[in-house]
């Protein structure tokens, strides 16, 4: 970054610095005349003075003087515009400098401050409406040069302050129509991108490619700018560019830790400030914030005693005073989710609320995104990927101080030693980076973060009094609610509050639930009942349990409990209906009203059924397991399992969303309403992973699901695609890849299974080979998916009756999954060019082994290759009377050949390498995008005839502009998988050829 600075003599002097973290100031104006301007070249030689830019940069340096600062930077002087490698840097970094800028000021050269100038800004001012028809207004680069500073300020053409950014926000807002949270600083992801671009709508640059590339910074992408290229071009690298950024970001995300974090301060009846404020004021808690050695708050306690409503508050003011560039993120772990109990999750979870408020991140997740694409953050390898991407983040220079919060770390059940070692190293691995976990106090966790060195331990059973007095401000918060719910007397309100504080032992969690039961209570039973709740959570909740097992529907609430126990994620209400047989026909007014029979150990928010904390699922499934698992944890899982299955086998089929379209792209699918996947998501996704706990082989039933002809083999046999169309609707396609491997290894080895076994691989060759497509579009599970299967595949033959009718000719793929053939083989090389004869009997294909090869289009034979170039060949083309062919290369020749015996009836030297060369009706001329051939000529000729080549029209089947779907009337039809994807082709009819890169090429053909 090279930036100005007013020497003593009055003269300006450059220099280059490498640490952009140099406190500066920042003109923002609009550019006169190029010859108005001083140049980077001006300043060098020490000329520019009696240019009228030299106004600004006069002001600019007189402004941040008096703003105490020694620096600035100006765009017209401060970039080296005929480097085009510095220009495309300053390009894509302006929007950084901007927002990392000290001071922003915009000057208004056509705004004049009044003739009797006052600088009370509080008064209406004559200048106001030339502030609203101001050019800065209107131009595209001032749009990120408002939106990127914290703060900018105002000034007239005579340098006098109008105001700043805050104090005009009412017009800049009516102005410009960007909403004012933009103009706050919020995130700019948090707006839309059709919102985004909107605010550029009105706006003009000089260069037409400007209006996209001064959009760089506000989507937070990288494009080398290349200015001629055009609007339309520049427009469609950024677009396209955005599509990819998106596209990572929704890959990466498993769930938005804001929602989380709202979700859990719902459950506890809303965030009270009394109850987390004491932290601020706690010394150890300072020191973490104040000093630069310690960067490791560790906060523990054991359960109930508030952890997660001091974490809650903690992001709370932390959002509210960090500095505009700093970034916030966080993760809260819940071990009864298997989408948020483990190392890898929490790492995505951080990765994601980093990106969403810094975009340019992810150019360090995209290395290796751009390669292996949504698999980079699921496969085995996936906590090794993560590990690097967040250490390189975290080294990033662009990274100011950032803030990273795990809560509950003790609720990570899978890899925590891995997550404790990272959070160990990292801690100590920049003064940049601040770090807050919370968790219960373990041994094993406090020995491993003892090795972040300098870390801060906060022990809330040391600080008993501090968080004593905030249950107090929680137990009169929680009273009051029950006094303007319950309508209790005075008498009735102290007692409770009374027995609530001399019992309460610091716990937030054993209040909470002794007010929900007191909801309960008729107001006249209250005092009698008070003494029946017993201080500690273990003697609570067994307590809770007894009242269950005693009640009428004690078996009910046991099965409700022993399933949410079970279960490894919380699930709808519709889904808990139908994995318990006793629940068949209740609605879900009933069935909320069923839950709330089962103590307080459940809660339900936003139809989602969650214990009311991980100690009370701790409690039952290690004190009282026996009670709600009759005769076994594992014949539970069984349940579910057969249970899965039943309700998936009755109402799972083709197209259960009506699409219609087998090339509906499945992110744009809207749940319908009803939704008869509904009560079926957890199932389909889990239903393998029941089967695998439940471990059959040592169970009577076993050979009635696992056997040959058993249940799962009726599954697989009558569902499976029906299966797999439900997985991409839920957006699962990656838990079915992997529950098919397990599957597969659960019954290799076992009795009567032979038949199963080989059901089952085939079922899992089918899902890995055909994920994408399926995933993309869910009904491709009938149209690719079957027709590039194996002829021999059981899945393909088992739903022959769902493959695509019209389809005529299809692509021979070869018996067995291990072989993929192609069903036009014999190039060596890469096919360039395909035609058909216009017949569509005939198919012409040219090839970079120098050959030309004539097929038989509805056989696959090869009818003769045609060899004669000495170069590869780059385009083919049959005339209307299929007789001849000709070809075209990079020798510089073109050949016209007899299309029956191959002989070559003709070279025309056109000294020049030709594409997509075609005959004209009469057969006389070849059209090329260089000219028209005669073919009696032996080079290029003017004629009239035409000028641009023409193709044969395509009449219904075409192919996508990416070549990756075959569609129909400009609908997607057909997804085509990599090795089936065309370097060329050619459509006539109701038929296309294609060629491929590796030398084959193949007919689709499909009857009206």
């Amino acid at each position: 970054m090279r930036l100005l600075r007013r020497c003593d003599n009055g003269d300006f002097s450059l220099t280059q610095f490498s640490n952009e973290a140099i406190p500066h100031a920042i003109l923002s104006h609009t550019w006169g005349a190029d010859t108005e301007e001083v140049t980077f070249e001006d300043l060098t030689n020490g000329a520019g003075r009696d240019k009228p830019g030299y106004k600004k940069i006069w002001f600019c340096g007189e402004q941040t003087a008096q703003d105490g600062l020694e620096w600035f930077w100006i765009d017209t002087c401060c970039i080296d515009k005929t480097n085009t490698a510095e220009l495309s840097r300053a390009i894509n970094s302006m929007f950084r400098w901007y927002r990392n800028s000290s001071r922003c000021y915009a000057y208004l050269s056509d705004v004049s401050n009044p003739p009797f100038g006052t600088n009370d800004e509080s008064d209406p001012q004559p200048w106001e409406l030339n502030f609203w028809r101001s050019n800065w207004f209107t131009r595209g680069w001032t749009l990120q040069e408002l939106l990127a500073p914290c703060s900018v300020e105002f000034f007239s053409r005579e340098g006098k302050r109008l105001g700043d950014k805050r104090s005009l926000m009412q017009q800049i807002r009516d102005i410009t129509n960007v909403p004012e949270l933009a103009l706050q600083g919020a995130p700019l992801s948090h707006f839309s991108v059709n919102e985004r671009f909107s605010w550029i709508q009105h706006r003009h640059t000089k260069f037409g490619e400007d209006k996209a590339y001064s959009l760089l910074g506000i989507f937070d992408v990288y494009i080398v700018p290349i200015y001629g290229e055009g609007t339309a071009t520049a427009f469609k690298r950024l677009t396209d560019e955005i599509a990819k950024l998106e596209k990572c970001i929704q890959d990466l995300r498993l769930t938005d830790p804001c929602d989380d974090k709202k979700r859990i301060e719902d459950t506890k009846g809303g965030l009270l400030e009394d109850s987390y404020y004491w932290i601020l004021q706690n010394p150890d808690f300072q020191q973490w914030h104040e000093s630069q050695q310690n960067q490791l708050l560790w906060i523990k306690g054991d359960p109930g005693k508030g952890k997660t409503v001091l974490l809650c508050g903690i992001i709370n003011e932390l959002n509210n005073s960090i500095a505009h560039q700093d970034l916030l993120a966080y993760f809260f772990c819940q071990a009864t989710d298997v989408r948020i109990n483990s190392a890898t999750a929490v790492l995505r979870g951080l990765l994601y609320l980093l990106v969403r408020q810094r975009p340019s991140l992810v150019s360090h997740i995209r290395k290796k995104y751009d390669h292996a694409g949504k698999p980079l953050f699921e496969d085995a390898n996936a906590w090794i990927a993560l590990r690097e991407i967040f250490e390189n983040i975290l080294q990033d220079s662009s990274l100011s101080r950032t803030y990273l919060i795990i809560d509950v770390l003790d609720e990570c059940v899978v890899d925590l030693p891995r997550l404790l070692d990272f959070i160990a190293q990292q801690s100590s691995a920049s003064p940049r980076i601040k770090w807050i976990v919370s968790s219960r106090n373990w041994p094993d966790i406090e020995a491993q973060l003892a090795r972040a060195g300098h870390g801060v331990r906060l022990s809330l059973e040391l600080n008993a009094e501090s968080v004593s007095t905030a249950v107090g401000a929680f137990v009169q918060q929680k009273v009051l609610q029950l006094v303007q719910e319950k309508k209790y007397d005075s008498e009735t309100r102290d007692l409770v509050q009374h027995h609530l504080l001399s019992n309460a032992d610091g716990t937030f969690l054993w209040v909470a639930l002794v007010c929900q039961d007191l909801k309960k209570i008729p107001r006249r039973k209250v005092l009698a009942k008070l003494r029946a709740f017993p201080p500690g959570l273990d003697s609570l909740y067994r307590r809770m349990l007894d009242q269950i097992c005693n009640s009428d529907d004690a078996d009910l609430c046991k099965q409700i409990l022993a399933l949410i126990a079970t279960v490894y994620r919380p699930v709808m209400l519709q889904e808990l209906a139908s994995l318990i047989e006793l629940l068949d026909a209740v609605d879900d007014l009933e069935l909320q009203e069923i839950i709330s029979l089962c103590g307080s150990f459940l809660t339900v928010r936003d139809r989602i059924v969650y214990f009311v904390h991980q100690s009370a699922k701790d409690f039952l499934l290690e004190k009282v397991l026996d009670n709600i698992f009759p005769p076994s944890r594992e014949d539970f899982h069984h349940t579910i399992f057969s249970r899965s299955l039943q309700n998936m086998s009755r109402i799972l089929q083709r197209d259960i969303y009506s699409l219609g379209a087998l090339g509906y792209p499945a992110e744009q699918v809207k749940e319908p309403d009803p939704d008869p996947l509904a009560a079926l998501r957890y199932s389909c996704i889990y239903w393998i992973d029941h089967l695998c706990e439940w471990n059959p082989r040592f169970s009577n039933n076993y050979r009635v699901a696992l056997h040959d002809r058993g249940t799962v083999d009726s599954f697989v046999r009558q569902k499976y695609l029906y299966w797999l169309e439900a997985l991409s609707l839920c957006k699962s396609m990656s838990e079915g890849l992997v529950s098919m491997a397990k599957l597969e290894a659960l019954i290799e080895g076992g009795a009567n299974t032979s038949n199963l076994v080989k059901l089952v691989q085939d079922a899992r060759r089918f899902i890995m080979y055909h994920k994408r497509a399926i995933e993309n579009s869910p009904l491709q599970a009938y149209a690719s998916a079957l027709l590039f299967s194996p002829a021999r595949s059981q899945i393909r033959s088992l739903f022959k009756m769902e493959e695509l009718s019209q389809i005529k000719i299809k692509p021979s793929i070869g018996d067995e999954w291990s072989a993929c053939l192609q069903t036009l083989e014999g190039h060596s090389s890469f096919v360039s060019s395909v035609a058909f004869s216009h017949d569509s009997i005939r198919l012409a294909s040219a090839s970079d082994d120098r050959t030309v090869k004539i097929w038989d289009a509805s056989s696959g034979a090869c009818l003769s290759t045609l060899e004669g170039h000495s170069d590869p060949v780059t385009s083919v083309a049959i005339s209307h009377d299929s007789t001849r062919l000709a070809s075209a290369s990079y020798d510089g020749t073109v050949k016209i050949w007899d299309a029956s015996s191959g002989a070559c009836l003709s070279t025309l030297e056109v000294s020049r390498v030709l594409e997509n060369i075609s005959f004209d009706a009469t057969g006389s001329y070849l059209y090329t995008a260089s000219g028209t051939i005669s073919i009696s000529a032996t080079g290029l000729v003017p004629t009239p005839i035409a000028t641009h080549p023409q193709t044969p029209e395509y009449v219904g089947l075409a192919l996508s502009s990416d070549r990756t779907w075959i569609t129909c009337d400009s609908k997607k039809l057909v997804w085509l998988p990599s090795e089936y994807r065309p370097s060329c082709s050619a459509a006539v009819l109701k038929r296309i050829g294609i060629g491929v890169g590796t030398g084959r090429v193949w007919v689709f053909d499909m009857s009206a």
